[in-house]
């Protein structure tokens, strides 16, 4: 009836029932056709064969739907339009609650509005992120710690329609990352860390404490150039570079200077850190305060030989 009144009608999505009773999907424009006169003589429509893209799109609905990991999507709008059933197991959400909501307004703590928009705006623009850490709220209020990997989804004339997130709940593993952390800093020995630069990002109380250093005086500091005398900053290089490479040091006898300028001498076993895959992303130290050990050992040697 468009048609015959002048209308066009683009991408209309029907099905047309073949002889042998199977359906077929068809995408259609519809364009009304015209006499010499110009008057609507009736409706010439081009159709295309969607019926293979439809099957797709259905799997790949089903697929992530039945994933081992909460997976949602929003339209270019920021709604919510995609809601798998991990999504709604973690959240508490169900399908009827979330779609069609702003994800931003109605999902995200305030103190994350902001990046989880940034996130939202990158992919509209076609750009991917990766391991993306966020909170997400649930429906009883608790706070569920998300990594994400949001990609942007684009449509079949290759425009983005809006983004899909792929997550993983990491709150234990942040919850055991924290407990760890605690640990370090409560223990009674000196530890301290290196990122893969040999930068300081572990220093704990009693390391502060024998030091004289605080986390601020050498948080991101380059551990060898600021903090071991020029005897030792190879042979201690060299440690950092077995670690990088996943070998462990154990009884390591060097010395630190604290900031007043006092040797202290540290018996250490220096151990690789790895990241959730299994690369190197640092060392960590335990170390042992042995400067009266050592002070007894040469007041014991020089009385030996002094007998």
């Amino acid at each position: 009836e468009k048609a015959f009144e002048g209308v066009e009608t683009a991408n209309f999505e029907f099905p047309l029932i073949t002889k042998a009773g199977r359906r077929v999907e068809i995408l259609l424009n519809a364009t009304p056709r015209y006499n010499e006169h110009g008057e609507v003589m009736g409706m010439v429509g081009i159709g295309q064969d969607i019926t293979e893209r439809i099957a797709q799109e259905q799997e790949y609905t089903r697929l992530i739907d039945t994933a081992n990991a909460p997976i949602f999507g929003v339209d270019i709008n920021g709604h919510v339009n995609i809601w798998n059933r991990k999504a709604a197991d973690i959240m508490q959400y169900t399908n009827e609650d979330v779609l069609g909501k702003d994800l931003v307004a109605e999902f995200i703590s305030n103190e994350y509005k902001v990046p989880v928009r940034s996130v939202l705006e990158k992919a509209f623009e076609g750009i991917e992120t990766a391991n993306f850490e966020f909170p997400l709220i649930t429906k009883a209020g608790r706070r569920v710690e998300i990594l994400l990997n949001a990609t942007p989804r684009y449509n079949e004339r290759g425009e983005v329609m809006g983004m899909v997130g792929i997550g993983q709940d990491i709150t234990e593993r942040i919850a055991q990352e924290q407990e760890y952390s605690r640990l370090i800093d409560t223990a009674n020995a000196p530890i301290f860390g290196v990122d893969i630069n040999g930068r300081v990002n572990i220093w704990n109380r009693k390391a502060a404490h024998i030091m004289q250093y605080t986390n601020e005086d050498v948080l991101g500091k380059d551990l060898v150039v600021e903090f071991i005398s020029e005897e030792y900053k190879i042979p201690v290089r060299s440690v950092l570079e077995k670690a990088f490479e996943g070998v462990e040091t154990a009884n390591f006898e060097f010395p630190l200077i604290t900031k007043a300028g006092r040797r202290v001498e540290i018996l250490l076993n220096a151990t690789p850190r790895y990241n959730e895959h299994g690369e190197v992303k640092g060392m960590v130290g335990i170390g042992q305060d042995i400067t009266e050990r050592i002070a007894q050992e040469q007041e014991y040697s020089r009385l030996i030989d002094t007998a």
